[in-house]
């Protein structure tokens, strides 16, 4: 999946919402400790710089290089590449080693994962007790415009989409999570949180600019951004003045859990 986010890096930076402080404040309450935390599939480093005003260190990675490149700098985040062929004893040792960490934070992104070997990296590098997996996503279901996201831009992208992003489309409901609940839902049943964000139309077009799908469309020679176009004319509609920012809601999804002790 890395290439698919290669090209859009830098806008992809500058138009996707920033997710709330109060999110990191209470996982940071989830763990015993607040020494060290990974971000796996940082992008470019919008949870890991949030991560690191809870704990001493973050480790940031991704396998795609231009997100790196474009990472935001923090003094207690190291941004790291991970090949897609680092193996579970490479990874685990790059990211801290055996039952080094607070937290595994995981934004966005588990989706594209190959979801069994991270939950063993997970499992191994978390602390136990005391560690804590966090997590989430979000998709077009955008308030107050979800039944023109939603409900007509989706459908239109779907036949473009990767199956893969299905788990996000479907608000991480048939994600697998082997993890003990922790009171931030469960598997099959991910908590709703909300991600609020004030945007121009611009911004609002810059981010659906930003999604995987553009990226594999294109390169079946199809454009969607002249789909995207269309779709936003009935939402520049009901916007008022474009150049005025409004604050929208992405309604997320969040599964936040602990390592199963084995007898």
């Amino acid at each position: 999946m890395a290439g698919l986010y290669e090209r859009p890096s830098e806008t992809y930076a500058k138009n996707r919402p920033r997710y709330p402080d109060a999110w990191f404040s209470k996982l940071a309450a989830l763990t015993a400790d607040h020494h060290r935390a990974w971000d796996a599939g940082c992008g470019t480093g919008q949870a890991s710089i949030s991560i690191a005003e809870h704990y001493d260190s973050v480790v940031a990675t991704d396998a795609s290089e231009g997100q790196i490149r474009h990472a935001v700098a923090h003094p207690k985040v190291r941004y790291l590449h991970t090949p897609v062929d680092l193996s579970e004893d490479d990874l685990v040792a790059m990211v801290g080693g055996e039952g080094s960490l607070d937290l595994v934070v995981v934004a966005t992104s588990i989706h594209w994962f190959d979801i069994p070997l991270f939950y063993a990296v997970a499992n191994r590098v978390l602390k136990k007790p005391g560690g804590v997996l966090a997590v989430w996503g979000y998709n077009y279901e955008i308030h107050p415009f979800e039944d023109k996201l939603h409900g007509q831009l989706y459908p239109a992208m779907r036949p473009y989409m990767d199956p893969r992003t299905r788990l996000a489309m479907d608000r991480y409901r048939d994600l697998p999570f082997p993890f003990e609940p922790v009171g931030v839902g469960r598997k099959g049943e991910p908590a709703d949180v909300d991600i609020e964000a004030d945007m121009t139309l611009d911004d609002l077009v810059g981010f659906l600019k930003t999604g995987s799908v553009v990226t594999t469309a294109r390169e079946k020679g199809v454009d969607l951004e002249a789909v995207i176009k269309d779709v936003m004319k009935g939402v520049e509609a009901e916007w008022g003045d474009p150049a005025v920012a409004r604050k929208l809601v992405f309604k997320g999804f969040m599964l936040a859990g602990k390592p199963k002790v084995l007898n």
